[in-house]
C-alpha cells in the first residue's frame, strides 16, 4: 500500500469508526422508545447529531473529554424531540459512553497485544502499511463487537424490569459509570508521551498496567450493571410492599364491612322481634283514625329497614357487601350499573380473594367512569362458572387514551400518591395467579373490558 493509499484509508478508517459509534447510539437509543412511528426519525436525528459533533470537536481540537460531555448534554436538552424524559436520556448517554470507554480501554489492551505478538521485520514500507491497516481493522471490529455486546447486557437488564427514574436514582445509577468516563479519560491522557523525540506508549512504560487497565475498566462496568440490578430490585420490593400495604388495607375494609353488616342483621333480628309492638302501635293509630301519623310511622320503619338492606344477593356475605356498596356509589354519581355476579358454589376459592378482585375492579371502573358525562357512565359485572374455572367480566364507559405502564396494565393518571394509585389492577393479576389464573384486558368503542380468570384449588388458603 503507497503512502498516498494509507493516508486515505486513515481518513476513511476515522468515517468508519464514527459512523460505527453514531450507529450504536442511535439503535441503544431506538430500543427504548415506546411510539414506533417515532423510531426512524429519533435515529436519523440521532446520528447526524452524533456525526456533526464528532466533527466540530475535531475540527476546533476541543479539550480532551468534551465530546462526551456536550453530547450528553444535548441529548438530556433533546430528551422531549427524542421521545424519552429527561433522566432516562441522560442516564442512557452516560451508560453509552461509560461502555464506549470500558470497551476501548478493553481493545487497545487486546490491540497492543496482537500488534507485538504478530512477526514484524525490517519490512518494506507497503507492508508495514498493510500490516498497520489490518491491525486497524481488527481493532474497529472487536470494539464493535465488544460495545455492542456490552450495549445489548445493559439494553436486555433495564428492559428486563422496568423502574422509576428519579433525581435520586439517577445520581445513584450514574456515580459508577461516570467514574469510570473519568477513569477513561485519565488513562487517554496518559497513553502515550513523547521523550526524547521518541513516542512512547503507556504499556510500555508500565507493562502491569497491560492487564490493570481494561480490569479497572471491566470492573466498573460491572459495577454499573450491578447497581442497576440492584436498583430494580429496591423499585420491586417497594413496588411489592405498596401492593402488599394496599391489599392489607383493602381486606381490613372488608372485614370491617362484613362486621358491620353483622351489626345490621343482628338490628334486623331485634326489630322482627319487636315487630309485634310494631303491630299493636300500627293498629291503635288505625283505630283512633290517625292516619296520618301512621302514614309517618310506616314511612320511618320502611326507612330504617332499608338502611339496612342488602339489595343485591350474590351468595356469599363478602361478596355481597362489596357488590352492595358500589350500586350505592354507582347510583349517588349516576352511574348505571348491572350485575349477573353468583359466588362459585364449590369451596375451591377464597372469599376475601375474590373480594379484592372485585374491588379493584369496580372502584378502577368508578373512577373511570367519573370522567364520562352524565347519561354514558355505566358499569357492567358479570361472573359465571366453568367446571373448575371461574370468570369474572367488568365492564365500564371511559373517555380518553389509556396509558400503559411498564408491566403491562394501564398507568395511573393520578397526580397526587402516585405510590398508593395505580396498584389495584396489579393486585388483581397477583391474585388470579395465586389460582393459576389470568387477567386480560380489551378496549373497544370507548368500553373497558377486564377478564379475570381463577381456577379452583383443592384447599382455598
Amino acid at each position: 500500500m503507497s503512502e498516498t493509499g494509507f493516508r486515505i484509508f486513515n481518513a476513511a478508517f476515522s468515517v468508519a469508526a464514527d459512523w460505527t459509534y453514531a450507529v450504536s447510539l442511535a439503535l441503544f437509543l431506538r430500543a427504548f422508545l415506546k411510539r414506533q412511528e417515532h423510531r426512524l426519525q429519533t435515529c436519523i436525528f440521532v446520528f447526524f447529531t452524533y456525526i456533526f459533533l464528532s466533527g466540530l470537536c475535531g475540527w476546533i481540537t476541543a479539550p480532551q473529554g468534551t465530546f462526551p460531555l456536550v453530547l450528553i448534554l444535548l441529548l438530556t436538552l433533546a430528551s422531549k424531540a427524542l421521545g424519552l424524559k429527561s433522566p432516562a436520556a441522560f442516564l442512557l448517554g452516560i451508560l453509552y459512553w461509560e461502555a464506549k470507554v470500558s470497551s476501548a480501554l478493553t481493545v487497545e489492551s487486546l490491540f497492543f497485544i496482537a500488534d507485538r505478538l504478530l512477526p514484524y521485520h525490517a519490512e518494506p514500507p507497503e507492508k508495514a502499511c498493510l500490516r498497520t491497516v489490518a491491525l486497524l481493522i481488527l481493532l474497529l471490529l472487536s470494539h464493535a463487537a465488544l460495545f455492542s455486546a456490552m450495549l445489548y447486557a445493559l439494553w436486555r437488564r433495564m428492559e428486563k424490569r422496568r423502574m422509576p427514574l428519579h433525581c435520586l436514582e439517577i445520581c445513584y445509577i450514574s456515580l459508577i459509570p461516570m467514574a469510570g468516563i473519568l477513569f477513561g479519560q485519565l488513562i487517554a491522557s496518559l497513553l502515550y508521551e513523547v521523550k526524547d523525540g521518541e513516542m512512547l506508549q503507556l504499556y510500555e512504560r508500565h507493562p502491569v498496567f497491560l492487564a490493570a487497565v481494561p480490569l479497572v475498566a471491566l470492573l466498573f462496568y460491572a459495577g454499573t450493571y450491578l447497581t442497576i440490578l440492584f436498583q430494580q430490585e429496591m423499585a420491586a420490593l417497594r413496588q411489592e410492599q405498596s401492593a402488599y400495604f394496599a391489599e392489607r388495607q383493602q381486606i381490613h375494609a372488608i372485614r370491617a364491612r362484613i362486621h358491620e353488616a353483622e351489626q345490621f342483621y343482628s338490628h334486623i333480628r331485634q326489630m322482627k322481634h319487636e315487630m309485634r309492638g310494631h303491630l299493636t302501635n300500627i293498629k291503635g293509630l288505625a283505630r283512633s283514625g290517625e292516619y296520618e301519623s301512621l302514614e309517618d310511622y310506616v314511612s320511618r320503619m320502611d326507612e330504617s329497614f332499608r338502611g339496612f338492606e342488602l339489595t343485591l344477593q350474590t351468595g356469599n356475605p363478602v361478596t355481597d357487601i362489596i357488590v352492595n356498596d358500589k350500586q350505592r356509589q354507582c347510583q349517588e354519581l349516576g352511574i348505571r350499573f348491572q350485575t349477573d355476579f353468583r359466588y362459585p358454589v364449590s369451596g375451591g376459592f377464597d372469599a376475601f380473594d375474590l373480594g379484592i378482585i372485585l374491588q379493584n375492579l369496580l372502584q378502577n371502573a368508578l373512577e373511570a367512569c367519573e370522567n364520562i358525562s352524565e347519561g354514558e357512565r355505566f358499569i357492567s359485572l358479570a361472573g359465571r362458572q366453568k367446571g373448575r374455572f371461574f370468570l369474572i367480566e367488568s365492564k365500564n364507559s371511559f373517555a380518553g387514551e389509556v396509558i400503559w405502564g411498564q408491566d403491562g396494565l394501564p398507568a395511573t393518571t393520578k397526580k397526587t400518591d402516585k405510590s398508593m394509585h395505580g396498584i389495584g389492577l396489579s393486585n388483581v393479576r397477583r391474585t388470579a395467579e395465586k389460582y393459576m389464573g389470568e387477567l386480560e384486558i380489551h378496549l373497544e368503542n370507548q368500553v373497558f373490558n377486564i377478564t379475570v380468570m381463577v381456577q379452583e384449588r383443592s384447599n382455598a388458603q
